[in-house]
């Protein structure tokens, strides 16, 4: 189906000709392919699969996403036809530009993503290519089974991918790469022509080579035979492939894999299988529709040692004694990636484990089948070390610390692209394997050409029990010396993996990055050889080409042009720690943590999880905004583009990648800020200005609250402000809730600790219960709360984009504050959205000397659940006080909390005073996000994001339970989706604490 043929507001003026080099290849008649997927040749969704997380950006002609194969069959004919590459593609999260290209980009996540059969006794899967290597597992694992290649990204990874890449992963020394797993292999060659690989012994390999037909599939058989029977060939192979030590070789195509099977060596047992080289062939021999993979048991819970090293070299010579202990995983982590977990808020709470300050960690995983047996063999190996005299601190641990441990260096290589400003670490020789035995000398070579001939700082973490070490220059890519050095090194590094007869690729691919110094690798004989295998099984040179054999030079196509200047915007938001708007967009490396999928934890990024769809992703969006806003169509009214609007659209500003995304790319702040330029070069939509200015209309609303929700019920007047009417407004409550807020005095009196509590606009006009419970239970602990003098958070002008009234707002609050401003009161407020406003964007949104006040408001800003938690550690409430509720609560925690505090706080607040048995409710965001869900366009999809995991759950919950919820627009959405009533976790506190309980006795 052909979609968004138009391009919109999106011309070409302006745009760089090198990134649009593609679009003269749109002349092809594409009302010819009719495909049952979708078919994008519009300006916009060819724009965001130009790049992947490599530094490479090229316009593809289309965007293609089949359904079943007979779409894929069509497009190969198509393909054909008009001689246009087809580039096969999975999460798009490759590093040597692999799924980047000037043909159509075939994306295989969208539709083709079922998993087929699972077969328990025999431990086999049948899966589509687009199915993500954590989703299977997450199936496989009640028949105690998975797929074992681990993969950083294997929460997004598709196995279509792994397979292209023959991903390997930090478990490798164990259970090998995605090329030892792959069965069977069910596909089409480039002729249209579908075929099954799989096992062969002699005979049937015989079979396949004479047969009668002439199809292109026996010609396959018959060219590798007359290859690989060749005993000079044979030893050119052996002579010139990567030494049989080297565990990770995924440089050119398996060759050598095929020639130790039975069919070339008699001594062998194993059989031919095709499957071994279309594994690491990145799409260039073969698109795969079905693939059967052999499965493990579930291994046995892990224990970690993490040795501590003043230098990467002590650590390296610790190698060989590590490997003694049959570790499942040997991992290294250096000082650049341990620092830039400590910048990222999800991955700095997991940095317990480091001890002083160690140039390397070396993490080495043992599974025993008992835990002791694991832990034992841990303690002997930290013995081992001390005796020889490596390492200075090694701590050992277990249980759920592994995760966290391993969480960081699963993200270092988004992590370390965390670094402000043009000079990065980029991906030119990070992917380089030699033998572990050979890994000390090598390193040394290797960091005598980076620091020493080159004098570039490096970073260095990876596979060591593997012996691939993926290092990191830092470049600046945007200028000249930085791209000489760039492929400089690379040529460099090249040959210095020839000397050791290592593998220039151990499992990020050849792609275009490498694919350039084949040559230069093998030599020219297997060179021919390998270009061979590709002229075989493409003839028609249409499958994924440039990639591996023929690859284009690497400095070609190019993200950044050397030079290049980014226009600079007089922002509402303080960007400056980013350098400004774009480099902030720039943050995203598209590494792809936002394309996880709702089965693998996490809230980011939620409207993506339920569609799917690129453009919905935090890594859309980003890459949108780079390249629109580096250079816009209208550079006269560079924000004014309805195409930079669309992206944009969805996005529900969660707030989840400013914490989930190791990069920090703030997509709420970037959308709010584009949303205000957009308005100063446009018009503000009457439907923004409704929501930006709620709490004043609300006021009004509160002096007649019968009118006001008469209004609120008439389905004319919501449909006229934007509103869908399926849905219910929350009415205002009487007049004689709202006074008992006005009791609150104002001034402290200092009878004992006094906190401010703001009683911001939705709990005042919306849902005041978890407000006046919060006071009554502050009151009743003995604390004296005093009015918090502040109007309005500005959450729903932030929201909408109107930061000029939410820039007002925190100025008029500052100065409302100001008296207090030195008293040390702690601000506390119960609904997270507007609470964590003051926190996180008010110091963002002022300069100068107000800047320096939010900064110190925001300090005391406190959401009661983290209060209470505080003041429990502080040994300052007794929990005695309270009587168990002996029920069981089912938690849900508001977006913004999760991003910008912590459910842990309320978990435990609910389980320690409350006395409930707490369950976490497994679902990111609830789709509502405050006026979002309520709005007509975003009805659906906000339905559809709560259908995912919380709709489910809740459906399921007993009667006899409770929900709690801690957001307001979390609970209207519960009650919305399910019919069900959650409260708020305080007014749970307020229930489990008795009448009886006093100040008195605290």
């Amino acid at each position: 189906m052909l979609r968004d043929l138009s391009d919109g507001q999106l011309g070409t003026n302006g745009l760089r000709r090198d990134i649009l080099n593609g679009v003269k290849k749109n002349g092809a008649p594409w009302h010819e392919l009719q495909i049952e997927g979708d078919l994008y040749v519009d300006l916009l969704q060819r724009l965001l699969y130009s790049t992947d997380a490599s530094e490479f950006q090229e316009m593809p002609a289309a965007v293609a996403c089949p359904k079943h194969s007979e779409d894929i069959r069509r497009l190969l004919e198509f393909a054909r036809k008009h001689r246009l590459g087809l580039i096969p593609r999975g999460a798009g999260t490759s590093l040597a530009g692999q799924v980047v290209g000037s043909g159509i980009v075939v994306d295989l996540r969208r539709y083709m993503n079922g998993i087929l059969s699972i077969d328990p006794a025999g431990r086999r899967a049948r899966v589509q290519p687009g199915v993500i290597r954590y989703d299977l597992n997450t199936v496989l694992r009640p028949h105690g089974l998975f797929f074992a290649p681990e993969t950083s990204t294997a929460d997004r990874a598709t196995i279509g991918g792994m397979v292209g890449n023959n991903s390997c992963g930090a478990n490798s020394i164990v259970y090998g790469s995605t090329r030892d797993r792959l069965v069977r292999a069910r596909g089409f060659l480039a002729d249209g022509s579908e075929v099954e690989f799989g096992p062969l012994d002699p005979s049937e390999f015989s079979k396949k080579c004479e047969a009668s037909s002439d199809s292109l599939e026996a010609q396959i058989y018959r060219h590798l035979r007359n290859v690989l029977g060749n005993p000079y060939l044979q030893h050119l192979i052996r002579e010139h492939f990567p030494k049989p030590e080297v565990q990770r070789r995924n440089t050119g195509y398996a060759l050598d894999s095929l020639l130790n099977s039975q069919v070339f060596d008699p001594s062998s047992d194993k059989p031919f299988n095709l499957c071994q080289l279309i594994a690491g062939s990145e799409g260039t021999l073969f698109i795969g529709t079905e693939f059967e993979l052999a499965l493990d048991p579930i291994p046995y819970s892990p224990a970690l040692l993490c040795a501590h090293f003043s230098e990467i070299s002590e650590a390296l010579q610790a190698a060989g004694i590590v490997m003694r202990a049959s570790p499942s995983a040997v991992e290294l982590l250096d000082r650049h990636v341990l620092s830039a977990a400590a910048a990222a808020p999800d991955y700095g709470r997991n940095r317990f484990f480091i001890e002083g300050d160690p140039a390397a960690i070396l993490a080495v995983e043992v599974r025993r089948s008992e835990p002791e047996e694991s832990l034992a063999a841990l303690r002997s190996l930290a013995v081992a070390l001390k005796e020889k005299g490596l390492g200075y601190a090694h701590p050992i641990f277990n249980g759920a610390d592994v995760e966290r441990i391993w969480s960081i260096r699963r993200a270092g290589q988004a992590l370390i692209m965390n670094t402000p400003g043009d000079v990065k670490p980029a991906e030119v020789i990070e992917d380089t394997a030699v033998a572990v035995e050979d890994l000390p000398a090598y390193f040394r070579d290797f960091d005598a050409i980076v620091r020493g001939k080159y004098g570039l700082d490096c970073v260095y973490y990876g596979h060591v029990g593997a012996g691939e070490i993926h290092a990191r220059p830092y470049l600046n890519l945007r200028s000249e010396e930085g791209k000489r050095m760039f492929r400089a090194l690379a040529a460099d590094i090249a040959g210095l993996v020839k000397k050791y007869r290592g593998s220039l690729s151990g499992e990020h691919g050849d792609g275009r990055l490498r694919g350039e110094f084949l040559r230069l690798f093998f030599g020219d004989d297997v060179y021919e050889l390998l270009r061979g295998i590709k002229r075989c099984f493409d003839p028609f040179g249409i499958l994924n080409p440039g990639k591996i054999i023929d690859a284009p030079p690497m400095i070609v196509a190019h993200r950044h042009r050397s030079g290049e200047r980014r226009p600079e915007f007089d922002t509402l938001f303080d960007f400056g720690s980013d350098g400004g708007l774009i480099r902030a967009a720039e943050r995203c490396n598209g590494a792809g943590v936002c394309l996880r999928s709702h089965r693998s934890g996490g809230t980011m990024c939620p409207s993506f999880m339920a569609t799917r769809n690129e453009p919905d992703s935090t890594r859309g969006r980003a890459n949108t905004l780079r390249i629109l806003l580096s250079a816009p169509p209208d550079p006269r009214r560079p924000f004014s583009s309805k195409d930079l609007l669309s992206v944009l659209d969805l996005c529900l500003s969660c707030k989840a990648c400013k914490s989930e995304c190791p990069t920090g790319v703030d997509m709420a702040k970037l959308k709010a800020e584009v949303l205000q330029q957009h308005y100063d070069e446009t018009h503000t939509p009457f439907s923004a200005w409704i929501v930006a200015n709620f709490a004043s209309f609300a006021r009004f609303g509160a002096r007649q609250p019968a009118i006001w929700n008469a209004i609120l019920r008439s389905k004319t007047l919501r449909g006229l402000c934007g509103f869908d009417t399926r849905r219910k407004l929350p009415p205002m409550p009487p007049a004689s809730v709202l006074r008992q807020f006005d009791r609150l005095p104002s001034r402290p009196i200092r009878r004992h600790r006094t906190v401010a509590f703001f009683i911001d606009e939705f709990t005042r006009y919306q849902d005041p219960s978890p407000g006046l419970a919060s006071i009554e239970l502050l009151e009743r602990l003995g604390y004296e709360v005093i009015r918090a003098p502040l109007a309005e958070s500005g959450r729903a002008a932030i929201s909408k984009g109107m930061l000029r009234r939410a820039r007002n707002l925190v100025e008029k609050n500052l100065s409302a504050w100001a008296p207090f401003d030195s008293e040390g009161i702690p601000l506390l407020g119960a609904e997270p959205s507007a609470l964590l406003t003051l926190r996180d964007e008010y110091p963002q949104l002022v300069r100068g000397e107000a800047q320096r006040a939010a900064a110190r408001l925001s300090e005391r800003v406190r959401l009661i659940d983290e209060f209470l938690a505080e003041e429990l550690d502080l040994g300052r409430l007794d929990r005695t006080l309270f009587r168990p509720l002996q029920q069981t609560v089912h938690l849900h925690v508001h977006c913004h909390q999760k991003a910008l505090s912590s459910p842990t706080v309320t978990f435990r607040l609910l389980r320690e005073l409350a006395g409930a048995d707490v369950r976490l409710i497994p679902a990111g965001c609830c789709g509502m996000a405050g006026s979002f869900g309520y709005e007509r366009d975003h009805y659906n999809l906000s339905m559809q994001i709560g259908e995912l995991v919380l709709f489910p759950y809740i459906r399921q919950v007993p009667e006899s339970d409770r929900i709690a919820a801690t957001g307001t627009s979390c609970r209207h959405q519960i009650r919305d989706g399910t019919g069900r009533i959650a409260v708020h976790p305080v007014e749970l506190l307020l229930e489990s604490l008795p009448a009886s309980a006093s100040p008195e006795r605290l």
